[in-house]
């Protein structure tokens, strides 16, 4: 939440991340059934539309022997507001200044070009259905429709796909240097590291400081401290990944943070 919208709520709202996402770049391009190559500021321009072939001569220096269709570029984005979008527009503002200075980053932004689709499942299924289309989803959801995904360069210089390793090691590079007092709102795009997804981010619980019920208050703190403990372990085979060790003990922590039976 922002700033203006925690300023909106009923009381002082904690964020607590859980699991780790990651957002999966997905194609259809004949002849180039898996491992493709992408760059962030290559990717930015295509989603800007200044890239238009799949053979562009910078989509072609990434892939060396890859033979690349001269056939057009086809984007394929979200049309309802997402942490997807959301997710996926920071790290196209991190690694492209001409995106961060419009369209920017936001949980809904005005797409250059392409064509949208409502939900993971719209997108996935325009690329999936659409010979040269790009898109972004949900890495569960590029999975579960059997579509390929690119492998994203990294701040490293590395070449990566998502994966629960990727994302753990995204957020482990940021958590190694987290202040003290740190309220969570952390995005770990491009995050630093040679193994590190770019595209990866939190998911986040969001709680009142302040629980009014005595004991619903303490039934959420047991139930967050099994996700953060237990539940951690759970995360990989739904396609997210458990969160660095350290970051999830100081969560546990902070859980005590939260007053169950008192007012906002």
């Amino acid at each position: 939440m922002k700033d203006e919208e925690i300023a909106k709520a009923k009381g002082p709202v904690m964020h607590f991340p859980t699991v780790l996402g990651a957002v999966a770049v997905t194609y259809n391009l004949p002849g180039v059934a898996s491992g493709l190559k992408l760059s962030g500021p290559v990717l930015a321009d295509i989603f800007a539309g200044r890239i238009t072939k799949w053979n562009d001569p910078r989509i072609a220096a990434l892939n060396p022997g890859v033979k690349l269709p001269n056939s057009d570029v086809l984007v394929v984005h979200r049309t309802d507001g997402s942490g997807t979008t959301f997710v996926f527009t920071d790290y196209l503002s991190a690694v492209s200044p001409a995106w961060a200075s419009g369209p920017g980053r936001a949980k809904e932004v005005s797409w250059p070009v392409g064509l949208g689709g409502k939900g993971n499942d719209g997108v996935a299924g325009q690329v999936k259905q659409t010979p040269g289309a790009i898109g972004y989803v949900e890495l569960a959801y590029a999975k579960q429709n059997n579509l390929p995904f690119a492998a994203i360069q990294n701040k490293a210089g590395s070449f990566v796909i998502p994966s629960p390793e990727g994302m753990t090691a995204a957020a482990a590079a940021v958590a190694a240097n987290l202040p003290a007092n740190t309220d969570y709102r952390l995005s770990i795009v491009n995050a630093d590291g040679a193994n590190a997804y770019p595209i990866s981010s939190f998911t986040w619980i969001l709680v009142y400081a302040a629980q009014a019920d005595a004991e619903k208050g303490r039934k959420l703190r047991d139930f967050l401290k099994w996700a953060l403990t237990e539940g951690e372990k759970q995360a990989s085979a739904l396609d997210y990944a458990p969160l660095p060790e350290s970051m999830a003990t100081r969560l546990t922590a902070r859980l005590d943070s939260i007053k169950a039976g008192t007012t906002q």
